[in-house]
């Protein structure tokens, strides 16, 4: 169970660095370069958004079936237990929200630098007629 979480947080990682690199200042040779390179990892990390939906769905459904431990019944043990575990699940709900998160701003800037290019090609067009 604990693989799904070691693998959502390298996928998150590595969305850091690739919006970490698209948003560096460089030459718009090597930002053309690493845009293109983003986007062309944009399709296949994808995958990403309905993995962090079913494990949002899978702490919900958890959270609902949980055994409650807030009475005066449950021992320190139990009570320490029910408390790891809701913190666990607000830590893996925050790892899911910042992967769909990170997706999204790296697939928005790469929209913008697209579109960028694409104006400063119509500018350059206007300017030779």
């Amino acid at each position: 169970m604990g693989l799904q979480w070691v693998i959502l947080t390298g996928v998150v990682a590595a969305e850091a660095l690739v919006a970490a690199l698209v948003t560096l200042p460089a030459p718009r040779a090597i930002r053309s370069r690493i845009v293109a390179l983003a986007s062309f990892l944009l399709q296949p990390a994808a995958s990403v958004l309905p993995f962090a939906a079913f494990q949002l769905l899978d702490i919900r459904w958890k959270n609902e079936h949980r055994l409650m431990c807030t009475s005066e019944i449950c021992t320190i043990e139990e009570r320490t237990r029910y408390e790891k575990s809701i913190f666990k699940a607000q830590r893996n709900v925050l790892l899911c929200i910042s992967a769909c998160l990170h997706y999204w701003c790296i697939f928005r800037i790469c929209q913008y630098h697209k579109e960028i290019k694409e104006l400063e090609e119509t500018e350059k067009s206007l300017k030779e007629e």
